[in-house]
């Protein structure tokens, strides 16, 4: 992991995103306190719909109205 101050980062960002779609982990610098970390992306999946079908289980009385105490506590009021 190598260290850039923020000026060298700005002339030279082009060549630090090369470097970290390469795989570095590049941290950025203002006046030698470490203030952001250029890391790459990691790859993106999408989730199928459906997937998690008949692997999540919830009650029959989810959607239930909650009972006036709970309610209560959501809504920051006492009872």
């Amino acid at each position: 992991m190598g260290t850039v101050n923020i000026h060298e980062a700005k002339t030279h960002l082009s060549r630090l995103v090369e470097e970290v779609a390469e795989g570095a982990e590049i941290v950025i610098a203002k006046n030698g306190v470490p203030r952001a970390r250029l890391v790459p992306l990691g790859s993106t999946r999408r989730l199928k719909f459906g997937v998690l079908k008949g692997k999540i289980r919830y009650p029959d009385d989810f959607d239930a109205p909650l009972p006036d105490e709970v309610l209560a506590q959501f809504e920051g009021r006492r009872k």
